[in-house]
């Protein structure tokens, strides 16, 4: 417990205590031995799991080649792993719900560094430093009344 000063004077002959450390990150499993992580990108939401494998991704219960289509959709999923250099390492599971494909693309890159940090938590440093940890909080502006969309005004004209 700390201990109480009554004056200034006290001050200068209290014990400074240890200033608080960084928190130590630990690797977190579930019981079959995987990271689980959740990430967000617009209105996407992406869960993802993690286990040791073949490199083997799949999305929604679909290779992720079917799934995201586009090369570059599945260039962004793959960032984290080959910035952490752990290409075909992990098997990957990911369900994803909300937004389109873009969304969701940027909500499994999201999950998975988290997952990675969960898994090999000496890979954060790595994975912050590229910005796959922080949560792209940019959405979808909303809609004012008076307006056609969320700042587009209504065509004007004086007849």
């Amino acid at each position: 417990m700390a201990e109480v000063l009554s004056s200034l004077s006290d001050l200068g002959g209290a014990k400074v205590s240890a200033q608080a450390e960084a928190p130590v990150h630990v690797q977190k499993l579930d019981k079959q031995g995987r990271a689980y992580a959740t990430g967000k990108r617009k209105d996407a939401v992406a869960r993802v799991w993690i286990k040791p494998g073949t490199g083997k991704i799949t999305v929604n219960n679909r290779a992720v080649e079917v799934y995201f289509a586009r090369p570059v959709l599945r260039l962004v999923l793959n960032q984290p792993l080959v910035a952490a250099g752990r290409v075909d390492q992990y098997d990957i599971m990911v369900t994803c719900t909300g937004g389109g494909l873009s969304g969701q693309a940027g909500a499994v890159r999201h999950g998975l560094a988290r997952a990675l940090t969960f898994y090999e938590p000496e890979l954060r440093s790595t994975l912050k430093k590229g910005g796959f940890l922080t949560r792209d909080s940019r959405t979808v502006e909303r809609k004012k009344y008076g307006k056609a969309k969320a700042r587009r005004s209504f065509q004007f004209s004086k007849r």
